[in-house]
């Protein structure tokens, strides 16, 4: 399995709107922004452990949703089965792929 922190990035398209808006906020910064601890926990005026844990459960929520519902897995596989379609080489087919492709990229 790839390490935690590309396995969050993974999902969080998928599924961070169903965090709160403090949950977002400190996966963005941490995740997105490249941000310590530390720095978000002084951007945002709490304490680190505050920020920690926060991130903490986040991740966890993260984790439980793509347990239950696997968009990101499910989302994998199709890109995958997209790439073998093109790959037979057919224009309209490719054309087509590449649409599919481009809808799936949309969540990222």
């Amino acid at each position: 399995m790839e390490n935690q922190f590309d396995y969050i990035n993974e999902l969080m398209p998928f599924y961070l709107s169903l965090l709160t808006e403090r949950q977002q906020e400190i996966l963005k910064l941490y995740f997105y922004e490249d941000l310590s601890l530390t720095e978000i926990a002084e951007n945002l005026n709490i304490s680190r452990n505050g920020v920690y844990d926060t991130l903490k459960k986040a991740e966890k929520s993260l984790k439980e949703y793509e347990d239950k519902l696997q968009l990101s897995q499910e989302s994998a596989l199709r890109l995958e089965k997209y790439e073998k379609i093109r790959s037979l080489g057919y224009a309209d087919v490719n054309k087509i792929i590449n649409e599919l492709i481009q809808r799936e990229e949309e969540y990222e």
